[in-house]
C-alpha cells in the first residue's frame, strides 16, 4: 500500500507540478497553450527533416487528444454514478441510462461557454475538493503511518518486490496524472497563473489527502478495495457524495472538451482542419469558444463508449495509451523549446528531458499492455484525425499551388486592364483572394464575361499567421497601386476569428469609403476533381474533396452577408 501511494504522490509531483506547471507552461505562445501552440513555437523556420518531424509529432499528439476527449467524460461520469450501486443494488440497472442523461446535459450546456459554466460550477469544485480532503484526513488520523509514503524508497521497493506486476500497476497509477495535457491545452481559456494557483493551493493538497486517506482505510479494511473512494464516506453521506462527485466529474470532463475546442480552432487557422462554425462565448475572453459540430461528435463518441464498455473498470483498460503518447511527444518538443526558446545549456536540457522521458515511457509501456483490452479505441480515433489533418493540409497546399499556376500577377492585371477600363459601375467590389500577390480568378472571369468593373475594387486576402493573436488595426496592410484599386492583406492570429465587418470598419478609418450594404463580395467556388483513376493517392484526394465539400462556407466563416455575395465557379483538377 505504501509503495502504490508513493508512486501516486511522486507521479503528481514530478509529472504535473514540475514537468507541466513549472516547465512546459513556460512555452506560452502569447497566452495560448496546448501541443499545437508548442509545435508552432518550436518548429524550424526552414522546411527540412526537422520541420517534418516536429510538425508530424505535434499533429499526431493533438489528434490523440481527441480520443481522450471522448473517453474522459465517459469514464469520469460512469465511475461517479457507479457509487449508487454501493448505496443499494436497486440502481444497478439504471447506471448506464443515468450516465447517458448526465452526459447529454454536459454536452448540451457547452454552448453556454467556459466562463458561465465556470461561474456556476466553481463554488461546487471548491466544496468538492474540501469534502474529499476532509474524508481523507478522517481516515489518515486513524492510520497516520500512510504519510510515510512520501518517501520515494517505498516506490522503489514496490518495483523490486513486485517485478513485472509492479510495472503493470503503473497503468493504473497513471490515471492520477491524465489531466496534465488538458491543463496545458486550457491555458488559453483560464491563463497560466490561475491554473498554477488553483493547483498548488487547493487541488494538489486535497487530492493527496484523499488518496492517502483511501490507503489508510484499506489498511484497516481490505474489502474496501472494491470502491475505496465511496467507502471513505459514512453511510449517511453516500447519496450526497454521488451527487457532488458526479458534478465534479462533469466539470473535469468540461475542461478536456474545452481543450478539444481550443486545439480544433488552432488546427483550422493553421490550415490542418477544414473550416467549421466557431462561436465565441465571451466578449471579454477571446479564448472561450464553442464548436457545435465537434461538441456533438464528441457526445456521440462518448455515448458509444459507455454503451460498449458498460463499466468504468472496463473503460480504464482503454484509458491512458493516447494521453501517454501525447505526453512523450510533449517532452520531446519541450526539449526543443529548452534549447531554442529558453537557451538552456545542452547538459541541463538533456538531463531534464531524459529524466521526464524515462517516466513518460514507463507509463506509456504500462499502458501499451491495455491496447488489446480497448486501448486501440483512442489510437484508432487519433490515427483517423491525424489522417484528416495531414490530408487537408496536403490537399490545400496542392489546390493553392494549382490556383497560383493559373493566376496572373496582380501588377500585370493592373497594367493591362485597369489602365483602359471599358465600363464602370458605381459601388464597391471586394474580391476574396487566397494569394495576396495574384489576381483573383473571380476578378478575371468577371471582367472577361461581363466586361464591367466596379468603381472601387478591393482585392482582400485574409491570412492566418503563426502567432496566436494580432491587432488588426495595426497589422492590416493597404496598397493603392492605381486609382480606385486597392490590395488589402488582413493578418489574423491562429486563435483569432476573422470578421469582414471588423475589416471594413478598419478600412474606413484608413481613408477608404465602404458601405457594406452597397458592396458586392466576389468569391471563387472551386469544383475539385481527382486526376488519378486508381491507387492510394486517389483515395486521399477523394477524402480531401469530401472534406472540402463539407467545410463551412467562406461566407459563414468570415461573417460575410449572404445577400451581398456573387460566386464564380471553376473546375480544378488535382
Amino acid at each position: 500500500m505504501l509503495g502504490v501511494l508513493s508512486l501516486v504522490f511522486w507521479a503528481l509531483i514530478l509529472v504535473i507540478c514540475i514537468k507541466y506547471l513549472i516547465i512546459v507552461m513556460r512555452a506560452d505562445n502569447e497566452g495560448e497553450g496546448g501541443i499545437l501552440a508548442l509545435m508552432e513555437l518550436v518548429r524550424p523556420k526552414k522546411y527540412g527533416w526537422g520541420f517534418v518531424v516536429v510538425i508530424s509529432m505535434g499533429l499526431f499528439g493533438a489528434a490523440l487528444l481527441y480520443g481522450d476527449g471522448i473517453i474522459t467524460p465517459a469514464i469520469s461520469v460512469l465511475s461517479a454514478v457507479e457509487g449508487l450501486k454501493i448505496a443499494t443494488p436497486f440502481f444497478e440497472h439504471y447506471i448506464i441510462p443515468i450516465t447517458i442523461f448526465i452526459l447529454f446535459l454536459l454536452f448540451y450546456f457547452q454552448k453556454r461557454g467556459t466562463g458561465k459554466v465556470g461561474a456556476v460550477f466553481g463554488p461546487i469544485m471548491i466544496i468538492w475538493f474540501l469534502t474529499i480532503a476532509v474524508l481523507g484526513v478522517s481516515a489518515i488520523v486513524k492510520n497516520p503511518e500512510v504519510l510515510n509514503a512520501v518517501n520515494p524508497v517505498y516506490a522503489y521497493s514496490f518495483f523490486i518486490h513486485n517485478g513485472f506486476h509492479g510495472f503493470v500497476i503503473l497503468g493504473s497509477v497513471f490515471l492520477v496524472v491524465t489531466g496534465g495535457e488538458a491543463l496545458y491545452a486550457d491555458m488559453g481559456h483560464f491563463g497560466a497563473r490561475p491554473i498554477k494557483y488553483a493547483w498548488f493551493t487547493l487541488v494538489l493538497p486535497c487530492l493527496l489527502m484523499n488518496y492517502f486517506g483511501q490507503g489508510a482505510m484499506m489498511l484497516q479494511n481490505p474489502q474496501a478495495a472494491a470502491n475505496p473512494f465511496y467507502y471513505l464516506a459514512p453511510e449517511w453521506a453516500l447519496y450526497p457524495m454521488v451527487v457532488i462527485s458526479t458534478l465534479a466529474t462533469v466539470i473535469a470532463s468540461q475542461a478536456l472538451i474545452s481543450g478539444a475546442f481550443s486545439i480544433t480552432q488552432q488546427a483550422i487557422q493553421l490550415g490542418y482542419l477544414p473550416r467549421v462554425r466557431i462561436i465565441h462565448t465571451s466578449q471579454e475572453e477571446r479564448g472561450q469558444i464553442y464548436i457545435p459540430q465537434l461538441n456533438w461528435l464528441l457526445f456521440i463518441g462518448t455515448i458509444m463508449l459507455v454503451l460498449s464498455f458498460k463499466s468504468s473498470s472496463n473503460l480504464a483498460a482503454a484509458y491512458g495509451i493516447a494521453v501517454t503518447s501525447t505526453m512523450v511527444i510533449t517532452t520531446i518538443l519541450a526539449f526543443v523549446a529548452m534549447r531554442k526558446l529558453w537557451k538552456w545549456s545542452l547538459p541541463l536540457a538533456l538531463m531534464l528531458s531524459l529524466f521526464f522521458i524515462v517516466i513518460d515511457l514507463a507509463f506509456w509501456g504500462a499502458n501499451l499492455l491495455k491496447v488489446l483490452h480497448g486501448g486501440w479505441v483512442p489510437l484508432v480515433i487519433g490515427s483517423f484525425i491525424y489522417l484528416i489533418m495531414t490530408t487537408w493540409h496536403w490537399g490545400r497546399k496542392m489546390l493553392l499551388a494549382k490556383i497560383e499556376e493559373e493566376t496572373q500577377p496582380i501588377e500585370k492585371f493592373i497594367d493591362e486592364v485597369m489602365s483602359v477600363r471599358l465600363v464602370t459601375t458605381p459601388g464597391t467590389a471586394i474580391y476574396m483572394s487566397s494569394n495576396p500577390k495574384g489576381t483573383p480568378p473571380a476578378l478575371v472571369k468577371n471582367m472577361k464575361h461581363n466586361r464591367v468593373l466596379h468603381k472601387q475594387i478591393i482585392v482582400l486576402s485574409i491570412i492566418f499567421k503563426k502567432i496566436p493573436h494580432t491587432v488588426i488595426e495595426e497589422s492590416i496592410e493597404v496598397e493603392n497601386p492605381t486609382d480606385g484599386f486597392y490590395r488589402v492583406i488582413a493578418p489574423y492570429g491562429f486563435m483569432d476569428n476573422a470578421n469582414i465587418h471588423q475589416i471594413i470598419d478598419v478600412l474606413n478609418t484608413k481613408g477608404l469609403s465602404i458601405n457594406i450594404n452597397k458592396t458586392t463580395f466576389f468569391l471563387g467556388r472551386e469544383l475539385i476533381v481527382a486526376k488519378e483513376k486508381y491507387g492510394l493517392t486517389r483515395l486521399r484526394k477523394k477524402l480531401f474533396i469530401l472534406l472540402s465539400r463539407n467545410s463551412q462556407r467562406v461566407t459563414e466563416f468570415f461573417n460575410i452577408p449572404n445577400d451581398r455575395v456573387f460566386e464564380v465557379g471553376s473546375q480544378i483538377e488535382i
